[in-house]
């Protein structure tokens, strides 16, 4: 096991997560049972929000690298140590064939997660810098704005959601910003989007369907718009694939940069969503963290890195085994699947020290949110900028606000909640 790091504690924005929840789920003991491997675990379908880190906390104490039956059968890597060594090991580990838990077949794979290095690196080649520091906060003043809208309109709502009219409306707007989009589009993506994701939660199969086929039609629209603009290659997402599909030397195609878009789009979506989420719910519970970041905004960033380690939105990301080995003193053979467990690597005890903790200024907060090796997210910055701005003004148009009922939590496929009711009290002067 990794040797401990201890972190950094302050007395000012320390206290304990309000989301550690007490879970039925044990480990079984592993086996054969009728020539069959025996299930070990089963994820949770009816967590509240925190339940999980217990059956995490538990799992990494008794059986850190489970078998489940469940979703044709995977193994659930929960240790940092683990995850870290799987994610930087390309050869050993392979997004190609199965790269989520459960597997969801496809006509054809979708970049660029659907792809190993060196085709992956084509890929990322083209948009990683568009997602670099200078361009992102470009559109700082558009999320902004969007932030604003939406903030204000949760303080004119009878009931008000911190998912439905913050969180995915907002990750919504930002990655339209990104690409450019006219008006027109931007209100057909962000309804077409939001309603894919709350589609995707429900399972519901032909709205997934029906939503999938107009995303992949948007994407060829913006693929079409955008360049009939002749934007900047080095600033433009649709014109750097562009750039790239003309370039013989690369595996990209104008069918797999359309495709490339889509795949963002939702991306785009679903994390920032996510975690915005379960920042909100944080936040909602934690009157005095509230106060203190007011009183001092410039404390937010760390805040937010702290956030981001206990309410990592990633857990059904999925390597396959390319050939037999061994993970975990665990046989594991080829093509077998491994769900990497994000959200528990981030509260390994024996990486982040009293790991259920906010520490405001935690030292050596290497968490994995983000991903690790080739395929980290590209839009970390991004996301710590939408981040930033939403809550910024959330809390400046706030004088205050709680739950003002139950967390109703994803299903299996991201870690955050689907509905963040709240109870919101306007501040006397806005910004």
């Amino acid at each position: 096991m990794a040797t401990p790091h201890p972190s950094g504690t302050t007395t000012a924005g320390t206290g304990r997560c309000p989301f550690t929840g007490h879970s039925t789920t044990e480990p079984q003991a592993s086996g054969d049972v009728g020539g069959a491997r025996a299930s070990e675990w089963s994820p949770d379908r009816n967590e509240t929000f925190g339940s999980a880190h217990a059956d995490y906390a538990a799992l990494r104490e008794q059986n850190p690298f489970p078998w489940s039956a469940d979703y044709g059968g995977f193994w659930a890597a929960t240790t940092y140590e683990d995850i870290l060594a799987i994610t930087q090991d390309d050869e050993l580990f392979s997004t190609a064939k199965q790269n989520v838990v459960p597997h969801v077949p496809r006509a054809s794979r979708r970049p660029p997660l659907h792809f190993d290095p060196p085709e992956h690196t084509d890929y990322r080649t083209a948009i990683d810098p568009v997602f670099r520091r200078s361009v992102v906060t470009e559109h700082a003043g558009a999320f902004r704005d969007s932030a604003r809208r939406l903030v204000d309109g949760m303080l004119m709502e009878s009931s008000p959601d911190g998912v439905r009219h913050l969180a995915a409306p907002f990750a919504m707007d930002c990655f339209a910003s990104l690409l450019g989009l006219a008006r027109d589009q931007t209100r057909e993506i962000r309804e077409i989007g939001v309603r894919y994701g709350f589609a995707i939660q429900d399972m519901d199969d032909p709205v997934i369907e029906e939503c999938s086929k107009r995303l992949y039609e948007i994407a060829r629209e913006i693929y079409d718009r955008r360049l009939a603009e002749d934007p900047d290659p080095s600033r433009d997402l649709v014109a750097s694939l562009h750039r790239a599909a003309l370039d013989p030397g690369t595996v990209i195609t104008e069918t797999s940069a359309v495709a490339t878009i889509r795949q963002l789009i939702v991306a785009g979506m679903g994390a920032p969503q996510a975690v915005l989420g379960s920042c909100v719910a944080h936040l909602a519970t934690d009157l005095d963290l509230q106060a203190q970041l007011r009183a001092h905004p410039e404390d937010l960033p760390s805040a937010i890195e702290e956030m981001l380690r206990l309410h990592a939105p990633y857990r059904v990301f999925a390597r396959t085994a390319t050939r037999d080995t061994v993970i975990h003193g665990r046989a594991v053979a080829q093509d077998e699947p491994i769900a990497l467990i994000f959200p528990s690597a981030n509260r390994d005890e024996t990486r982040f020290e009293d790991p259920d903790t906010f520490v405001l200024r935690r030292k050596q907060n290497s968490h994995l949110s983000f991903g690790r090796g080739s395929h980290k997210c590209p839009a970390a910055t991004m996301g710590r900028l939408e981040l930033l701005i939403a809550l910024e003004e959330l809390l400046a148009r706030t004088e205050t606000f709680s739950l003002a009922g139950d967390i109703v939590m994803m299903n299996w496929l991201e870690y955050g909640p689907r509905s963040v009711p709240l109870a919101l009290r306007p501040a006397d002067r806005m910004p």
